[in-house]
């Protein structure tokens, strides 16, 4: 990454929510002490502006696959500074539709990069996206997105008494992470932490 674009990373400073990351004064936010979320909590080393957002709308968008080590980098760098336990890196995933359309899954490309840096086993087919939901991009506000992604996932391998550490390009407001957390919960895990490259 060059010199010119490191002074546009934006890092995600507190305060925010103890488990989602989202605006918060202290503690927990409104909307996890109301609906509280499946997973354990969501971490991510940046605000989703400016440098980041062009970044991942290239890894994500542009086919700039070439970008996933640069950018599992700035995760790995993250991650080691604030570690959370985990047995197994799995990446959010696709519906088979939308990959195919894409030609890839950036979240993917981004787990196997941490899962290289880590040592951490990547499990890129423990979860699987059993519907093909509106993009949550084109949705208005946490409780319509929480809707469209509600049981959109399903846990097909054994993640019994794992700490697992689902892996995204971005969080907007968690119901994604949350959707993914539920059937790993369901099946055992003990833990489930979120980690994404902004929020």
């Amino acid at each position: 990454m060059c010199d010119t674009c490191k002074p546009g990373l934006k890092r995600l400073e507190r305060p925010y929510c103890d488990l989602c990351a989202g605006p918060a004064s202290e503690g927990v936010c409104s909307w996890c002490q109301a609906a509280p979320p499946a997973y354990d909590g969501i971490r991510a080393p940046y605000r989703h502006t400016e440098t980041v957002r062009d970044m991942i709308h290239d890894l994500k968008y542009r086919n700039l696959r070439s970008a996933a080590p640069a950018l599992g980098r700035l995760l790995h760098t993250y991650f080691e500074k604030t570690p959370r336990a985990a047995d197994l890196i799995v990446p959010v995933p696709l519906h088979p539709s939308r990959e195919r359309e894409r030609g890839y899954n950036q979240s993917v490309l981004l787990a196997r990069e941490l899962s290289r840096l880590t040592g951490i086993p990547s499990e890129p087919n423990l979860l699987r996206r059993t519907r093909d939901t509106a993009p949550q991009v084109t949705m208005e506000g946490y409780e319509q997105r929480r809707r469209n992604i509600e049981g959109a996932f399903e846990c097909v391998g054994d993640p019994s008494g794992q700490s697992v550490l689902l892996v995204d390009d971005v969080v907007t407001t968690g119901s994604t992470m949350s959707a993914c957390a539920a059937p790993l919960k369901a099946k055992g895990a003990a833990k489930v932490w979120g980690l994404s490259l902004a929020r």
